[in-house]
């Protein structure tokens, strides 16, 4: 009797350790109920680390994610809609940047509000945006140096 209640409690812990990873998978991909959202549109130059369903932040507290990420043909920057939670109203002056983790870490799209009174309305872009930034540039250029930082250094040295 005591062999069968230890295998209905296993049975038990293993269904909801299951049922604990289903819920984590579902809400990571977006099949879970979410707050409902406003879009908005940002262009970078580079949309390099992120993609359709990036978090969207701000003062590290996820209030969005990427919902469209196209290749604008005119201009050839990366558009992206934004759908940001209702309770979240920013100003017409707020910025967008892509931010990296870590080192190791993934990027994701940071907020930055802005001063100003007015707030931005569905379907409008903020108008401020930076792109991501390469580590592995900004590695070669640190490492490596630059012909033109050399050559102002020369002439700074000239008698």
């Amino acid at each position: 009797m005591a062999y069968e209640r230890a295998e209905i409690i296993a049975g038990a812990g293993v269904l909801a350790v299951a049922l604990g990873f289903a819920v984590y998978a579902g809400q990571g991909s977006g099949l879970m109920w979410q707050p409902e959202g406003y879009p908005l549109l940002a262009s970078f130059r580079s949309a390099e680390g992120i993609a359709v369903g990036s978090d969207v932040r701000l003062a590290g507290v996820k209030v969005g994610t990427i919902t469209d990420l196209t290749l604008n043909p005119q201009t050839f920057f990366a558009d992206a809609k934004i759908e940001v939670r209702n309770d979240v109203l920013l100003p017409v002056d707020s910025a967008i940047l892509i931010s990296s983790e870590g080192l190791l870490g993934g990027n994701f799209v940071e907020i930055l509000p802005g001063g100003a009174l007015e707030n931005l309305g569905p379907g409008e872009e903020i108008e401020d945006t930076q792109g991501a930034v390469s580590l592995i540039t900004l590695l070669m250029k640190f490492a490596g140096g630059s012909s033109e930082d050399a050559a102002a250094t020369d002439e700074a040295l000239a008698p």
